[in-house]
């Protein structure tokens, strides 16, 4: 069987997790050409709201509306969700299925939500090392060993201790910020009307607080395991907009 090659591959362990916390980056990224690929590590199910089939159908739709070239979802618990080796082996096959350059994950403990964000994390972090190991491929689904060449974190604005990542970055979402939040409003069984509220008014506050970091309307934060290598600095930073102090003007 083959499967599509990705540029960049972004997992979190419940459907709408990704189109919340990275939804803008996506689009943009499927706006700039990049072959882009989500994977949900449950189906979100048993939960208080909706059904299987009716969550199968939203997340179809959001991943419509983002754009990406690939959208799946393993077969892992939800609600009991722990990192294992059963659990790594079934990301890290499809990352040797997709063959993407980078690996994107949620990062952050959230006491206050579900404990499967974090296990997410785990998971993804070790399914990018699993994915490279080699006279193992019977555990693989028969895929040859596939080396993903850099781990991505999206650090929960929530999460209950604060990381200090070795190298950060702000992705602009400014022209897709609409996107992903339609991509969000897929998600009718899990949002009413006063839910989808009050989680549009928590993302587009986080975007405009991450966004400001860089000088723009709205952005996501995303962090790195390690510093990020650079051989040209001038390459490197031409593109980086650093914002004036408040009330000073820009020079032209």
């Amino acid at each position: 069987m083959s499967f599509d090659a990705l540029d960049i591959l972004f997992t979190a362990p419940h459907p709408d997790d990704l189109e919340i916390g990275m939804g803008g980056a996506i689009a943009r990224l499927v706006r700039q050409g990049r072959r882009v690929g989500m994977i949900h590590m449950t189906t979100g199910e048993p939960t208080p709201r909706g059904t299987p089939e009716t969550r199968t159908r939203e997340s179809a739709e959001a991943a419509a509306i983002l754009g990406v070239h690939v959208c799946r979802t393993l077969a892992l618990p939800n609600r009991m969700l722990m990192d294992g080796p059963e659990a790594r082996f079934a990301l890290a096959s499809v990352i040797r299925q997709h063959r993407p350059h980078i690996l994107v994950v949620m990062a952050g403990r959230t006491p206050a939500a579900s404990p499967d964000h974090w296990q997410g994390q785990l998971i993804g972090e070790a399914s990018r090392f699993y994915a490279q190991l080699t006279k193992w491929d019977d555990r693989f689904d028969g895929t040859s060993p596939f080396r993903v060449d850099h781990l991505v974190y999206r650090p929960v604005p929530s999460a209950a201790e604060v990381t200090h990542w070795p190298s950060r970055f702000v992705v602009d979402i400014t022209e897709t910020l609409e996107q992903k939040l339609a991509a969000v409003a897929c998600y009718r069984s899990q949002f009413d009307a006063e839910r989808l509220d009050r989680v549009q008014h928590y993302i587009r506050s986080t975007a405009g607080f991450e966004g400001g970091m860089i000088g723009v309307p709205y952005g996501e934060l995303y962090a790195l395991p390690r510093p990020l290598a650079v051989s040209d600095m001038m390459t490197a930073l031409g593109d980086w907009n650093v914002p004036p102090p408040w009330g000073a003007e820009r020079a032209p």
